[in-house]
């Protein structure tokens, strides 16, 4: 197997493991030491320590979201991913596009940046809770 196979197995197993609430086996492809941020933690968040708690929040609000991969470009450091997640909101399903800047070293994720932007998941949740 290649090495852009390798990535492209490593991406789609850990773009799965956000999916169901299961925090830790996702935790599992990061570094004791990694570095997380997405839009709720744009200080971003630093070793398993702060990062697991934060998935087991996220991942038990969120347990039937899915995130695919939509295309995947390798870099010196790792990949970046853009993605494509459907996220269940009541009845509803929001559909959001983002981009994933993954780091690695030996097999585990070092350093992880998400960006997309949460308008419309915002406002489908704000709807929800009025109704």
């Amino acid at each position: 197997m290649n090495i852009d196979q390798d990535i492209e197995t490593y991406c789609k197993d850990w773009l799965s493991a956000w999916t169901g609430n299961n925090p830790a086996e996702l935790i599992k492809f990061y570094d004791e030491h990694a570095y997380y941020q997405d839009p709720a933690n744009k200080h971003g968040l630093k070793g398993h320590r702060e990062i697991l708690p934060y998935f087991k929040k996220l991942l038990a609000s969120n347990p039937n979201w899915r995130w695919e991969e939509e295309e995947l470009y390798l870099t010196l450091k790792g990949f970046i991913v853009k993605l494509k997640a459907r996220i269940p909101v009541g009845e509803e399903e929001v559909l959001e596009y983002g981009m994933d800047i993954v780091e690695m070293k030996k097999g585990k994720i070092t350093r992880n940046e998400v960006f997309f932007d949460r308008t419309k998941l915002l406002s489908t949740l704000r709807k929800i809770t009025k109704t």
